[in-house]
């Protein structure tokens, strides 16, 4: 079970419960038996995903994209007789488009999404004209693929960015709410997220966390964009019961400035918090000793010994 708590004006909380569903979804004949590509459906997130699609809809037919044979060989064999593999890279565009070839739609789970350059996935995607989605946490990544509305429109597919939407719809809610009660308009809202380890996630999760320290974080004070120190302004937060008060710390996350720009309160900003907490304390100690430069090392290496070697570094800075 995930759970994240949203603060808004210290008044109004609300507690997101997501649960795994054992139901199947009647779709009519067409849809129900769509193409569908997970890219990095080899991963932990791509491999959740494409279980659940299978799950949900028994019928379609998903093709697990990825680098790794012997993972794709595996994640088919779990799936079933409605898969295959396809070997993509993304980095690769001639794969991509060839891997989207006639398919119903995409979906990006392969992260991390932090520092990439281009959306490649989604550029292959209207090049395909397949509708997109993907699992972006990033705040640049999510605007930098904003800006394809225009050409996405234009090639006729719908695409969507950025698995934070639940946060967003939950605190849309929270903000009609607090108008509708109260008739004045609320100042502040405070995103704030806690999870207990890895998950299972494995290293695109902790490189996910790790690149983000190598980013500003934004958030807004007063209808001000400020620009902060990530992992810093640490709050402790009362998540409720069976978790109790967590130390959460600031990063840069999309859905502060989109709830900034589209709710528009003035006040916004996101923290998150972990357990095991010497994963705070590393995070926090190399924020505060590394140079940026060094957390672009993790994007070049890609496996836990970097962040291992970043840990080192700041130990002996």
């Amino acid at each position: 079970m995930a759970r994240a708590w949203l603060h808004l004006n210290k008044r109004a909380t609300i507690l997101a419960c997501a649960k795994e569903s054992e139901h199947t979804v009647d779709l009519p004949e067409k849809v129900g038996k769509s193409r569908v590509v997970v890219v990095g459906g080899t991963g932990r997130v791509g491999g959740s995903t494409a279980v659940a699609l299978s799950k949900l809809c028994p019928d379609l037919r998903i093709v697990v994209a990825g680098r790794n044979w012997e993972k794709g060989a595996a994640a088919v064999a779990k799936l079933g007789k409605n898969s295959e593999f396809a070997e993509v890279d993304i980095d690769d565009m001639e794969s991509l488009e060839k891997a989207l070839h006639d398919v119903d739609l995409v979906v990006h789970t392969a992260g991390p999404f932090q520092q990439a350059d281009r959306c490649t996935v989604l550029e292959a995607a209207i090049q395909t004209k397949t509708a997109y989605i993907d699992i972006c946490d990033d705040t640049r990544y999510a605007w930098r693929a904003k800006s394809y509305m225009s050409k996405a429109l234009a090639a006729n597919i719908s695409s969507h960015n950025n698995r934070r939407n639940l946060s967003r719809m939950m605190a849309a809610e929270l903000v009609r709410a607090a108008r509708n009660e109260s008739k004045g308009e609320p100042q502040r809202l405070r995103f704030s997220y806690y999870t207990a380890g890895t998950g299972g996630a494995g290293p695109t999760i902790l490189a996910t966390s790790f690149l983000l320290l190598g980013e500003e974080v934004v958030a807004y004070s007063k209808g001000e964009k400020i620009k902060l120190k990530p992992y810093s302004g640490m709050l402790n937060i009362d998540f409720g019961k069976g978790i109790g008060k967590r130390d959460v710390y600031l990063l840069d996350l999309p859905e502060v400035t989109s709830a900034h720009e589209v709710l528009g309160v003035p006040t916004v900003s996101a923290r998150f918090g972990t357990s095991p907490f010497f994963w705070n304390w590393g995070m926090e100690v190399m924020t505060n000793l590394l140079p940026v430069v060094y957390f672009y090392i993790l994007k070049i290496t890609h496996f836990p010994l970097g962040y291992f070697i970043l840990l080192l570094f700041a130990l002996l800075h």
